[in-house]
């Protein structure tokens, strides 16, 4: 089996730091089913490719434990494994490639998070689902997905289609993310695994899943299929679950204390609330629900004849729902579990889109496939973002300098470096940005948080 991996990062080189193989050698590694190779068909600064081949020993698949379990005396010699796409790649991956699975290079630390051009190619893939389950695997997590359905034998057109594709994906992912899907969604569309599978494949699933398989709309078709439809297990993994990015959702206890108590959190809320009904919004999305606290005051105001509330996590949703339960205009409401950096066909349509608060809440490395996923895929026709101004935390006494609002927040931007972004987007995918300063405004420091509006521009 056969897969490659490019990139056109500048330099592309830096592709051989990132995996610790160097792209002048062609090197061997023995795995407990047979053997793999690497070695680099293009190695240039304008574009690196490197491939694993992966051969599977039919003598050592003969004799072993997957071949007893199999109903047909011929499988052990008659088989895709040798060329098919499957956990074996997925071993051999976590085997060949694992400091760079795990996120972790000696020479190039400050690529590690970085999302790069990625080009990814299997020549082989089973997927048992079709060519719609491939997508609905891989475009969630911002992956261009290429396809060609492989018949099942070229000289014999009566056979028919296999269930094999050749695949193609590009993205601008992080190389540890890229292994990390690949890992675990080979076995996915492959539906099967040559070893056998107990909490340890949880624990596995937890780890390769983490900040991209909670808030996955294809979730518990993942869950089960990677677990073998192990009952017990796939519970396990299903609650253990939660959105491992920084939640969606609004600030909690934590920081509304260090804002001087809930009152500036509420007067966000109705400032985002007027400027949904200022834009004309009809249909809102708010991304980042959390409890609904937005989604009941768009429903107490009236105007909004659609909402739907977007989070990762089931918890907070669960909040939502009983916080909603005896609102007015409840049937005007609804929820669902998504996330903010996935493509979901559910977020597009709407007149209006809110991100109160949420964007500090995911890694930078993200933010492209947030953009991706809000601005280029949904496009509603107006996008209301908030987040803390950086600047304003030297006049919170009870926060030490240097010190985020929140322990979850992986930033807090200046009012510059919201404007530089927010322009950036805009830019990009056809929008006109406007920016307002949030609660008590200093005159040197601006407000305790900032908002940009985003705008389509008529085409």
């Amino acid at each position: 089996m056969l897969l490659t991996i490019a990139t056109t990062h500048a330099p592309a080189t830096d592709l051989g730091y990132l995996l610790y193989k160097h792209p002048d050698r062609c090197q061997r590694f023995d795995l407990t089913f047979g053997a793999a190779h690497v070695f680099y068909p293009e190695a240039s600064e304008a574009r690196c490719e490197v491939a694993l081949l992966v051969e599977v020993d039919p003598v050592t698949l003969a004799r072993g434990k997957a071949a007893q379990r199999r109903a047909s005396t011929l499988w052990p010699y008659v088989n895709d494994r040798p060329y098919a796409a499957s956990s074996f790649l997925s071993v051999a991956i976590s085997e060949v490639f694992g400091s760079a699975l795990s996120g972790k290079s000696k020479d190039r630390p400050e690529l590690v998070g970085e999302a790069i051009p990625l080009e990814i190619g299997i020549e082989s893939l089973p997927c048992r689902g079709g060519e719609k389950l491939l997508r609905a695997l891989f475009e969630p997590l911002g992956y261009a997905v290429e396809a060609e359905r492989l018949p099942l034998d070229e000289e014999h057109e009566a056979w028919g289609m296999s269930p094999y594709h050749r695949v193609r994906l590009t993205g601008t992912v992080t190389l540890s993310d890229a292994l990390a899907h690949l890992t675990v969604l080979a076995p996915v569309l492959d539906d099967d695994k040559h070893y056998f599978v107990d909490h340890e494949e949880v624990e596995k699933l937890m780890r390769r899943g983490e900040g991209w398989l909670a808030g996955h709309p294809e979730r518990e078709t993942i869950s089960k299929r990677y677990l073998k439809r192990r009952g017990e297990l796939v519970r396990a993994a299903l609650d253990g679950l939660e959105p491992l990015e920084g939640g969606d959702g609004p600030p909690g206890v934590a920081e509304e204390r260090v804002e001087r108590g809930p009152g500036l959190h509420q007067r966000r809320l109705e400032w985002v609330r007027d400027e949904l009904a200022r834009l004309g919004a009809r249909s809102v999305l708010d991304l980042g629900c959390g409890e609904g606290k937005l989604v009941k005051l768009l429903l107490e105001e009236g105007r909004a004849q659609r909402v739907l509330g977007v989070d990762a996590s089931p918890r907070e949703l669960g909040r939502a729902e009983r916080k909603l339960e005896r609102s007015p205009n409840r049937e005007r409401a609804s929820l669902a579990q998504g996330s903010v950096v996935y493509l979901d066909e559910r977020l597009v349509g709407w007149d209006a889109a809110a991100l109160v608060e949420v964007i500090e809440h995911v890694d930078e490395a993200r933010l492209p496939a947030l953009e991706r996923a809000v601005f280029g895929h949904a496009r509603p026709g107006a996008v209301v973002v908030t987040t803390p101004n950086a600047e304003y935390n030297a006049l919170f006494e009870s926060l030490p300098a240097g010190k985020m609002r929140h322990p979850d927040h992986r930033f807090e931007w200046t009012r510059a470096e919201l404007r530089a972004w927010a322009e950036g987007v805009a830019e990009r995918n056809g929008y006109a940005v406007r920016f307002a300063p949030l609660g008590d405004v200093d005159e040197a420091l601006g407000g305790p948080s900032q908002a940009a509006i985003f705008e389509l521009e008529a085409r």
